[in-house]
């Protein structure tokens, strides 16, 4: 277990025993380790040699871990921000791509790292939000474990059907659903998984039936909608694009609560279903107990760089709208989409995994 006398921030660092062996008042309790002294000291060095660390930050490279392979949409946005932050920090901000376990390994990486804002992570809805509500035990805690920087971007998805299903807008595949329960399947990357629950939502909110057809990931889920194996997938813009260009799948509907700018012209859900909305974000968060000038510094920079035009005309092409917002609002929406979804996934009856 790590103490304060062993604290990869406190600890070991030079500067944080110069500062204290300096001062007069605290020598006492540099060399007297009694219980309480270690805690009144480990208060007093925090004190004094903060505000002197991040005076000093950034004076090596940062890294960012994204929990997804590169080349995905939620490293195409760290890039762009860290591209950014390397301009502005004047250090090397770097991507360190930890994919696996929906994300929980980049989070548990993280989450184990020094708290001295060199190790960021870019957090998400799946990490953040789902998986503490589909799983009994994960390796880190999405709230006690992190320090909230900004949310930088959020993206809805698209709902596209088989052209076979007579079917022209989300009131005519919810009336269809109504009239033929059970009958009509749609497709997911797993169970849990963000299309998974859009299609909970969209029975729970109408009350219809459709069944849910598990898939291992969204590109062989959207192949059978083609395919005609099942009618419709929530999925990425992306993904979908090319197909619904062609005319192997129609698009009925984005899920936000507006419009996409990748599909300015579709509707959304929520036109034809108030109330319903299911987007993907993401932000920057940072291990617990980092510094908290640091990550004003940081929110500050990765505010800025998230707005740029030019990094905002990008993450549009994608489907995502720049938001950047401050570390207390960013906290407030984990909370409430934790809050969400698990009630989702309870009603559902989808059962937490070991």
């Amino acid at each position: 277990m790590t103490s304060f006398w062993t604290s990869p921030l406190i600890g070991r660092d030079p500067v944080h025993l110069k500062a204290c062996t300096a001062n007069t008042r605290f020598r006492p309790l540099l060399f007297d380790k009694t219980p309480m002294n270690k805690t009144i000291l480990a208060v007093l060095l925090f004190t004094v040699s903060a505000p002197g660390f991040a005076q000093t930050w950034p004076n090596k490279p940062i890294r960012v871990i994204v929990g997804s392979a590169p080349g995905g949409a939620p490293d195409i946005l760290a890039r762009s921000v860290a591209q950014k932050l390397t301009d502005s920090l004047g250090q090397q901000v770097v991507i360190d791509n930890r994919a696996g376990a929906s994300g929980a390994i980049g989070a548990e990486t993280t989450a184990k790292a020094a708290a001295d804002g060199y190790t960021l992570f870019l957090s998400t809805t799946m990490g953040f939000a789902i998986l503490p509500n589909l799983k009994k035990t994960l390796p880190y805690d999405a709230i006690k474990d992190f320090a909230s920087v900004t949310h930088l971007a959020s993206a809805s998805n698209v709902l596209v059907i088989n052209p076979a299903v007579p079917a022209k807008s989300v009131s005519d595949l919810l009336q269809l659903a109504k009239s033929k329960p059970g009958t009509l399947n749609y497709g997911s990357a797993g169970s849990g998984s963000p299309a998974h629950l859009a299609g909970e939502m969209l029975n729970m909110m109408a009350g219809v039936r459709m069944t849910h057809v598990p898939y291992k990931g969204a590109a062989p889920a959207l192949l059978d909608v083609i395919a005609g194996q099942v009618q419709f997938i929530v999925t990425s813009p992306i993904s979908a694009g090319p197909h619904i260009t062609s005319g192997r799948v129609r698009a009925l509907a984005t899920t936000g609560s507006k419009r996409n700018p990748a599909l300015p012209d579709l509707p959304t859900v929520a036109d034809s279903l108030p109330g319903f909305e299911i987007t993907q974000w993401w932000g920057l968060s940072a291990p617990s107990r980092t510094p908290r000038a640091v990550i004003d510094r940081l929110h500050a920079e990765a505010a800025k760089a998230i707005n740029m035009p030019d990094v905002r005309e990008r993450i549009a092409r994608d489907g995502a709208i720049a938001v950047g917002g401050t570390p207390r609002e960013y906290d407030a929406l984990i909370v409430a989409e934790r809050k969400r979804f698990g009630e989702v996934i309870r009603k559902a009856g989808i059962r937490p995994e070991d």
